[in-house]
């Protein structure tokens, strides 16, 4: 089934690479890209009708000559356009060949976004459709997919077209007994329609099966590993040791009831008979690095090493750092390494001597890790993040090279309790739901865009005091037919308004490793004062001195998201402040961003988010952070989440090993997912 990108019409080598870009590798991969969103096309409306904010068509004649002028580098094309009801502006940029179609006289459905100029009512590079063309595609759903620098929409449907013609008929894994109860579409009908629904009722129900396919295989993986963890032996023997109990005594705060909890659950884990496998879950800023410690001075105190495996080279460095200040304080003196990407030949030389000697106790690094090269003496525990998700390929890697260790799962996003055993069902679950008594909380704010000159004062009065700030934008650069802040024209325009001492960057998700880690480390050193990006600070760095999170197009994040991001702040001993800017007027949207307003609570607000989705919220909000499924959303799907989870337990309660005749196909489907990775994130 799986072939070359080149097998495709019109994919040379040069269109393969954009579509490397996009993690799409091969024809497997381009069948499940699936859209981001629809465009659904609606029957045209009058001019008299139409309203700033919305993209909409008209059909109309056009009733000018249309101009082209130069101005700012580009070639401006202007019309005016007329129906029964009124007159209307039309604008396009760098397309002058409009001026041989559009001839006085002549009518077009045009549709764009509607914007206001000058009081009056104008569209914004629409696109320009024969009635009769128009015709044929009203009231469907024409794809939207990710894209990247070369790569158009345009190319990626017709590629994805093309690929569908030509597809053979994928075997059915799912029994008709599940299909039928859990109200199920065919797999072939599901993966063509996904792309090329022609109603919302043809998308939901595609998706729904997608959605559960992606979770029961999820679910599915992560119980047989548990089955295997249970049966796995604790290799590394740990007698509990009094050291623990003395940095705890020493700390200079006390340690909430919370984690003191969770501290001793990972203690009787690792001093039992069977492998640990923990996820503690805290909320940002509950104290969860601290636990870490102390779980591995408790396998440094046994005679092992332990590692720490975090996303990014800055937070691994900042991990490294704390670290050697706790050892130092506590008067402790264990071998510490820090091993990333960014370490010279020499310098990983030595650093993998180190750890294959055992000489290394404490090893601290990105993925570089669980590479092949590292070779570990007695590796006793692993502790990973959420992001980090510690799966199976990794720990059979791991094995293969000595024992299998204790695993720990640390996690920062807030998920109800009811997904969080669904999801981690491998895992013990540890919960700190108290966050320590030091912590000032954040003050919140919704606010309109109307209240930006007031937010950019009140910034400029908390750089004058020596603190830093955060600005999120949704999106990296302006993105057709979405009306959302992006990041490299936001930092242009800020540049403008505040005093040229004031040093403003950015920061986004395509930016080079070594790019984003120098802006994230001049940041931490306060040489950057505001810092525009998109969200990937999610995952940030500690910067005590960060006092002002302001989040443009709040709207189109999840709760738990904006509540991931609004962490980034209240980590140092200065008060700090949330703004939430809502770019629509909506009531829902007012509704969930007031739920913010109120709490700091992650699992209160985790809960909340969940009440406030329906079936048909499926696009415009961004979950990110926990499991990053291709198309299924934990928050969204709940529901499906738990009839897949239902499924999967009935279907391992009869045939734990899927060995029998009718598992066979859903065996097969379960390997092919895992070796794409999808079931690891």
């Amino acid at each position: 089934m799986k072939q070359s990108l080149q097998t495709l019409k019109g994919v040379g080598e040069k269109t393969e690479k954009l579509f490397f870009r996009l993690g799409i590798y091969d024809t497997e991969d381009l069948l499940h890209y699936y859209p981001r969103n629809y465009d659904a096309f609606e029957a045209p409306v009058d001019i008299a009708d139409l309203e700033e904010g919305t993209v909409k068509a008209v059909s109309a004649a056009v009733c000018s000559g249309v101009y082209v002028r130069s101005a700012g580098g580009k070639q401006i094309i202007t019309a005016t356009v007329a129906d029964q009801s009124g007159k209307l502006s039309v604008i396009w940029f760098n397309m002058p060949y409009l001026r041989t179609i559009l001839k006085k006289g002549s009518t077009f459905v045009l549709r764009g976004r509607v914007i206001k100029k000058q009081n009056r009512i104008q569209m914004e590079h629409p696109e320009v459709f024969t009635p009769a063309a128009y015709e044929e595609i009203l009231h469907s759903l024409q794809p939207i997919y990710g894209l990247t620098s070369g790569l158009s929409n345009k190319t990626i449907t017709k590629t994805i077209r093309q690929l569908l013609e030509n597809l053979p008929m994928y075997s059915e894994f799912l029994s008709e007994d599940i299909r039928q109860r859990y109200q199920l579409a065919d797999i072939n009908y599901a993966l063509r329609t996904i792309h090329f629904p022609l109603s919302m009722e043809e998308l939901l129900v595609s998706r729904k099966r997608l959605v559960f396919d992606e979770f029961l295989l999820f679910i599915l993986s992560i119980q047989m590993m548990k089955e295997k963890n249970e049966e796995t032996p604790n290799y590394f023997p740990i007698q509990k040791t009094w050291v623990t109990e003395q940095i705890i005594e020493n700390l200079p705060y006390s340690l909430t009831n919370a984690q003191l909890n969770t501290w001793h659950e990972i203690e009787r884990d690792m001093s039992g008979q069977a492998l640990m496998s923990r996820l503690v879950q805290g909320d940002v800023g509950s104290g969860k690095t601290i636990i870490a410690f102390l779980a591995m001075i408790l396998s440094c105190e046994n005679g092992y090493q332990s590692a720490l495996m975090v996303p990014t080279e800055v937070l691994a460095k900042q991990h490294y750092k704390s670290f050697m200040e706790l050892l130092a304080q506590q008067g402790l003196d264990f071998c510490t390494v820090l091993l990333t990407g960014s370490n010279t030949a020499k310098e990983k030389r030595e650093i993998y001597a180190k750890i294959a000697s055992g000489e290394a106790q404490i090893i601290i690094g990105t993925h570089a890790l669980i590479q092949e090269k590292v070779v570990y003496k007695n590796l006793s525990l692993v502790i990973t993040d959420e992001q980090h998700r510690f799966g199976v390929k990794q720990r059979e890697s791991l094995a293969e090279r000595g024992n299998p260790p204790n695993v720990l799962v640390m996690s920062a996003t807030p998920i109800p309790r009811t997904l969080a055993i669904i999801l981690y069902g491998d895992l013990d679950i540890s919960v700190i739901d108290e966050l320590p008594a030091r912590r000032l909380p954040i003050k919140n704010c919704v606010v309109d865009t109307s209240y930006r000159p007031k937010a950019y004062s009140f910034i400029q009065r908390q750089v004058r005091e020596g603190r830093q700030i955060y600005i999120i934008c949704p999106m990296v650069e302006e993105s057709e037919g979405l009306d959302a802040e992006n990041v490299l024209d936001y930092t242009s325009k800020i540049k403008s308004i505040f005093p040229s001492d004031i040093q403003i960057e950015y920061l986004h998700g395509k930016m080079k490793a070594s790019e984003k880690n120098k802006i994230m480390e001049r940041f931490a050193a306060n040489e950057i004062q505001i810092l525009v990006s998109t969200t990937v600070v999610e995952v940030g760095v500690n910067v005590p001195n960060a006092t002002v999170m302001m989040v443009e197009n709040a709207e189109r994040f999840g709760l738990a998201q904006l509540h991931q991001l609004r962490g980034r702040v209240g980590r140092g001993e200065h008060q700090s402040y949330c703004i939430f800017v809502q770019g629509n007027k909506e009531d829902t949207t007012s509704k969930r961003l007031e739920i913010l307003n109120k709490s700091n609570d992650g699992f209160y607000i985790a809960g909340e988010d969940l009440k406030l989705r329906g079936p048909g919220d499926l696009f415009g909000i961004r979950q990110s952070g926990v499991m990053e499924f291709r198309i299924g959303d934990i928050y969204n799907d709940s529901s499906i989440l738990k009839s897949a989870s239902e499924a999967a337990s009935e279907i391992l309660s009869l045939d734990p090993d899927l060995t029998l005749p009718q598992n066979q196909l859903l065996k097969e489907q379960l390997q092919i997912v895992t070796n794409r990775s999808i079931l690891v994130p």
